[in-house]
């Protein structure tokens, strides 16, 4: 399932012509977390129109936890985006996620709205 962090900020220092320094806050892109429970599997990715479909990119793979739940945190900018897991080779939609559209290969997709 897919869930949206909330957005975090930094307080950073910025110099001044005059010398002096200012407190500036940056707000940082707030995380998306996505997981799965897929109990019995060797490895989980996450594929998505956010990394051009690549269904085995290293730095989208999920990592195990108690329980086999897999979980991933991405750093998404605001926008629609479509996904799925690829768990051992196939491509599954997230089961805990009814927010789904067709796709090219006559199945479906799972969609995230960040805001």
């Amino acid at each position: 399932m897919a869930t949206k962090a909330k957005s975090t900020s930094k307080t950073t220092k910025k110099a001044t012509k005059q010398g002096g320094t200012i407190k500036v806050k940056k707000k940082s892109i707030p995380s998306t977390g996505f997981s799965l429970y897929a109990p019995d599997v060797n490895e989980v990715y996450l594929a998505g129109d956010f990394n051009d479909w690549q269904p085995d990119a290293k730095n989208f793979r999920l990592r195990k936890f108690k329980g086999d739940i897999w979980k991933k945190m991405l750093k998404l900018k605001p926008g629609r985006y479509e996904y799925q897991f690829v768990v051992d080779g196939q491509w599954w939609c997230d089961p805990e996620n009814d927010n789904r559209v067709r796709n090219l290969y006559c199945t479906e997709n799972c969609v995230i709205e960040v805001t």
